[in-house]
C-alpha cells in the first residue's frame, strides 16, 4: 500500500480494452491499482458509442462514485433512466437504491469518465436484471452465481 503522495499525469496512463460480450465494451486506465491502496480504486473509462461499461447492478459494502468529462449517455437507476452529460457527478450508494448501468448514447463519440470506488472487502454485488449474484475480494476475481442455484442453509450437510 501507498504511503505518500500520489501524482499521475492522464498521459502516463496505459488503457487496457475489455469487450467480452455485446453490448459490454470500455477502454479502463487505471489511476491506482487495487495494491496502491486499500480503501479506494481510481480509473479513467471510455465508453464507445452505442456500448456500456458493466451490466446493472449496486453493491452492498462500497460506494460508487463518477465524474463525468466528456460525452453524454443514459444511466438506468430504480428510478428509471438519467441523462448524464460532462460535467455531471455520479454518486451510488451501497444499496439497491444505488443500482446503476451507464451507456453511451451517441452514434460517433465515446463517453469519458473517471471513475472513483471504495474497496471494502468483501463486497456483495447484485445483478437484477440477470438475476446473479457476485462476491468480490479485494484483489481477486470476481465470483459470480445465478440466484436459481439458490441452495438451504443445510443443503449438502
Amino acid at each position: 500500500m501507498e504511503d505518500r503522495i500520489l501524482i499521475v499525469n492522464q498521459n502516463e496512463l496505459v488503457g487496457t480494452h475489455k469487450q467480452e460480450k455485446e453490448p459490454y465494451e470500455y477502454f479502463k486506465y487505471k489511476v491506482t491499482s487495487p495494491n496502491d491502496f486499500d480503501q479506494c480504486c481510481i480509473a479513467v473509462y471510455e465508453i464507445p458509442p452505442m456500448k456500456s461499461s458493466y451490466p446493472y447492478h449496486y453493491h452492498i459494502a462500497n460506494i460508487e462514485a463518477f465524474y463525468i468529462i466528456s460525452g453524454e449517455g443514459i444511466l438506468k437507476t430504480p428510478d428509471g433512466d438519467k441523462i448524464i452529460k460532462e460535467g455531471d457527478f455520479i454518486i451510488c450508494p451501497p444499496s439497491e437504491n444505488g443500482a446503476h448501468k451507464i451507456t453511451n448514447t451517441s452514434n460517433n463519440e465515446n463517453l469519458k469518465y473517471i471513475d472513483f470506488d471504495t474497496t471494502n472487502s468483501p463486497d456483495v454485488l447484485y445483478y437484477p436484471d440477470s438475476d446473479k449474484t457476485g462476491i468480490k475480494i479485494h484483489n481477486k476475481p470476481n465470483t459470480v452465481f445465478k440466484n436459481e442455484n439458490e441452495a438451504s442453509y443445510y443443503d449438502g450437510e
